[in-house]
């Protein structure tokens, strides 16, 4: 499909750059396959899902993936063979090698080593085993295992989304905002957004709703803020990143969809996913990286709702739910949302969406 099917204008002020205080007081669109538009809020969701649904969270932890570092090259003049340079870790290959996005990346080459220092004394070394598309290379560091991830929580930055970077530095806040109250998994270098709206108040009313809670794991990775640059659909590549889903947790979401309870995926990356694991048609156990992409005519085997955030222009994820939904039912709820002021990307408002019954 076209790219510049899935364009549209966004007003800048409509970027929210902090969450809504509570973080369920954010509004609600909700989608139904068919009908109305209406305007909610998260904390209505109790009265929303049905006793019975399963909802399906992300339990993965952002850790601090930004790094800022110098190459040096020896044997050149004092003051030459020096560069700044800037790696977002995005996927952990073993115990000391990560993929990563660097910039400037046309001053790294293939065995440059960059060293890496926060504000104390610890320095963290990783040299550049290969180049790869976009600015990513490869970086097998000087530590490894408990030791490389101690290192990289010492110096490294949260990885703020580049539309809240650009606007603004990270503070002390956005270590907690940034961060859904189940994180337990370290490995995500961007949060699975949906999330950060729940609080334990709200999960109390969803269980006292009836609405039962599965957990599953994505690490998000850089290559989510990446823009489409092809024309076509067709001609993108999607990153991989790593999930996981235990026997357990399978077993449960395969029984409840075999008795015609709904699940509901909490975030794009959730979806992801579940419909990775679900490539034979049950929800099955999972532990293996993932590049799907999922596009209008994708059919969906695994989710049957979807409680997602407001996402960029051209970007794989307004594709993804455009599949999900329909694009002109998602071009029509997007135009309301920001006809009527609602607050767009990580820390923005939210939308529940009802899978169209074409994609099924």
């Amino acid at each position: 499909m076209r790219v510049d099917l899935f364009d549209f204008d966004l007003p800048e002020e409509r970027i929210a750059l902090r969450p809504a205080l509570p973080r369920e007081s954010a509004r609600l669109l909700l989608v139904p396959e068919q009908g109305p538009l209406s305007d909610k809020r998260v904390g209505d969701l109790p009265g929303l899902l049905r006793a019975g649904d399963v909802l399906v969270f992300n339990d993965t932890k952002v850790i601090p993936a930004r790094l800022n570092g110098l190459r040096r090259r020896d044997g050149l003049p004092e003051g030459q063979g020096v560069a700044e340079i800037e790696a977002t870790l995005h996927l952990r290959l073993d115990g000391g090698r990560w993929k990563a996005f660097v910039r400037p990346a046309k001053r790294v080459a293939v065995r440059d080593v960059i060293r890496f220092q926060g504000v104390g004394q610890v320095i963290l070394s990783g040299m550049v085993e290969e180049r790869g598309e976009g600015g990513e290379v490869t970086l097998a560091f000087d530590r490894s295992g408990p030791d490389l991830d101690a290192a990289i929580a010492e110096i490294g930055h949260l990885p703020l989304p580049p539309y809240i970077a650009s606007k603004r530095g990270e503070d002390e806040q956005d270590r907690t905002d940034y961060q859904t109250i189940y994180a337990r998994h370290d490995g995500a270098v961007a949060a699975p957004t949906a999330g950060l709206h729940f609080t334990p108040q709200l999960m109390e009313a969803l269980r006292a709703a009836g609405v039962e809670f599965e957990y599953v794991t994505l690490h998000v990775g850089a290559g989510t803020f990446l823009p489409v640059k092809a024309d076509d659909t067709s001609a993108h590549r999607m990153h991989h990143e790593f999930g996981s889903i235990d026997i357990a947790t399978a077993e449960r979401l395969a029984r409840a969809k075999a008795e015609g309870r709904r699940v509901v995926a909490v975030g794009t990356t959730s979806l992801r996913v579940l419909e990775s694991a679900a490539q034979g048609g049950v929800i099955a156990p999972f532990h293996a990286t993932t590049d799907i992409f999922i596009t209008p005519g994708y059919a969906f085997r695994a989710v049957d709702a979807l409680l997602t955030n407001f996402h960029l222009p051209r970007s794989t994820l307004f594709m993804l739910v455009s599949a999900f939904s329909g694009l002109d039912r998602m071009r029509d709820a997007y135009r309301h949302a920001i006809e009527t002021g609602y607050r767009f990307y990580s820390y923005g408002d939210a939308c529940l969406l009802e899978r169209s019954e074409a994609t099924s």
